[in-house]
């Protein structure tokens, strides 16, 4: 039977928001561990081959966001010498386009991956293909349409989506593909249905945001993460068949993209961070103690471009100093405890969004200073958060509704504690307040400011039921009122799947 080729593999992987529930700062400490759930929140990347007309010949790569203005990336590649991996060049063509660096450090790694671990791939080139990306509409704050001296609403608005402007079409990738584009799948939508969508336009799954990318205002759920976990197994989904080295179903597939997206990820970032965030968004939630940070350093892995990168990172991807099927001997030392973590029946984590995110960069370097010149008192502070952390893992896996309350409460105390210590707003004021309230509407269990804190989305862990949810919608909409701020109830709530393929049937609109 012939193989398949990626002209057969066009695929959808999703990957899911994240939720530091508790455990921010000391997760950054190999010694402890945080609760984090993956949520309902989604990002989507859709990828199929770049058809062309026989005897053509392209060698281009296009990513799409179709959500935001001016965002499509172009990119060529080339085969770096001396091992050095896959590097690619955004490619300029009309309107000038702004460099998304977390979309092509990703590329380069993957590339590069891909190309030592199936030579063909490197000899032959990769086929052209089409990068879709698609954020669920929790990932950014509702663009504003507010006339002036009108107060913001917490509900959502659909005839806010009905006036933004239309998602920017499948591009055609240049003349000489003969690659044909076609409407928005929302544009389609509104042409088999102009009666019912004139009257009350349905709301979209995937709104356009009516900016472009670098200014949408993101709500604090992952998005950098989730994008390079779900573009990484995209790509690798798409390039290498199952049958050959790849395959998104196993466990050797996670964790083969687990290692590759936290590499590519840190690279991204110019930092290497915890990676809670990339681990919820290939496995979902779980408890997470970090890897060992030597592991992504000089001496293990050479920068991009340098001699002998490709094979040092498949080297470190396929983690082959493993000798033992249970794992002894790996690089990878970080821990992935799924079996620790679950949400009681009835219950859900759900998320506000305050419309105000914060730079965590800064706050994180004070809480570090504060920290080495206190040693003792950052100890005795971190030790009480883990016991926390851990109590409230427990709480939550055994269904012991009642008690949730009793242990999210002094996760807050500690974590206002160790930020008026550091001289960082972890839990502001106005979200101090803000939380205080919230907790006493009925059938609220508990309520933080997960993560680093500051002013990014509240996590809020409540009953599961419409009257519920009505009666903190009601308490937001005047909170925003009251305090000329825009709070909203977030659909997205807390799940435990990490990343997965999705049915290309579901996404027939947006396939060219």
């Amino acid at each position: 039977m012939a193989s398949e080729s990626p002209r057969d593999r066009t695929v959808v992987v999703s990957a899911p928001g994240k939720v530091l529930l508790a455990g921010g700062y000391i997760v950054l400490d190999r010694k402890h561990t945080g609760l984090v759930f993956g949520l309902s929140a989604r990002i989507h990347v859709l990828a199929q081959q770049i058809r062309t007309s026989e005897g053509v010949h392209l060698s281009e790569i296009v990513v799409q966001s179709p959500q935001f203005l001016n965002a499509t990336w172009r990119y060529g590649y080339h085969l770096v010498e001396n091992g050095g991996g896959i590097k690619v060049t955004q490619l300029q063509s009309g309107t000038p386009v702004e460099p998304n660096h977390f979309v092509e450090t990703t590329l380069n790694y993957v590339l590069s991956y891909i190309a030592e671990v199936d030579k063909s791939q490197a000899s032959h080139g990769f086929t052209p293909v089409s990068l879709l990306v698609l954020a669920d509409n929790d990932y950014y704050s509702k663009p504003k349409h507010h006339r002036a001296g009108e107060r913001p609403s917490s509900s959502s608005s659909a005839e806010d989506a009905a006036h933004l402007p239309p998602a920017t079409p499948l591009s055609d990738p240049g003349p000489q593909t003969h690659h044909h584009p076609h409407p928005h799948p929302q544009q389609q939508q509104q042409h088999q249905q102009p009666a019912e969508s004139e009257t009350k336009p349905a709301r979209p799954r995937f709104r356009h945001f009516g900016t472009t990318l670098g200014d949408a205002h993101k709500t604090g759920l992952g998005s950098s993460a989730a994008i390079v976990s779900a573009l990484t197994a995209a790509l690798l989904s798409h390039y290498l068949p199952p049958s050959a080295a790849f395959d998104l179903a196993t466990p050797q597939g996670k964790r083969v993209l687990h290692n590759l997206a936290q590499v590519a990820h840190c690279s991204a970032q110019g930092k290497i961070g915890s990676g809670f965030d990339v681990a919820s968004a290939v496995y979902g939630s779980c408890l997470y103690r970090r890897f060992s940070p030597a592991l992504l350093g000089a001496a293990t892995l050479p920068g991009h471009g340098e001699a002998g990168f490709a094979a040092a990172l498949a080297g470190l991807v396929n983690d082959d100093d493993s000798d033992r099927e249970d794992g002894a001997g790996r690089k990878w030392d970080c821990e992935v405890r799924k079996d620790r973590v679950g949400l009681p029946a009835g219950v859900a984590i759900r998320m506000c969004d305050v419309d105000c995110g914060t730079q965590t960069v800064g706050m994180v370097k004070k809480v570090h200073e504060w920290r080495d010149a206190n040693p003792g008192l950052a100890a005795r502070a971190y030790e009480g958060l883990q016991g926390r952390v851990d109590e409230l893992a427990q709480v939550l896996k055994e269904g012991k509704v009642d008690e949730i309350g009793r242990v999210m409460g002094p996760v807050r105390e500690i974590m206002r504690t160790l930020g008026r210590d550091c001289g960082v707003p972890i839990e502001p004021e106005s979200q101090e307040a803000m939380l205080d309230g919230l907790e006493k509407v009925e059938g609220v269990l508990g309520s933080v400011v997960p993560g680093a804190g500051g002013y990014d989305a509240a996590a809020v862990v409540m009953r599961d039921d419409a009257e519920t949810e009505k009666r903190v919608k009601g308490f937001l909409r005047q909170w925003s009122m009251q305090h000329e701020i825009q709070v909203r109830l977030m659909k997205v709530r807390g799940e435990t799947e990490g990343v997965r393929r999705e049915d290309v049937g579901d996404f027939k609109l947006w396939i060219s």
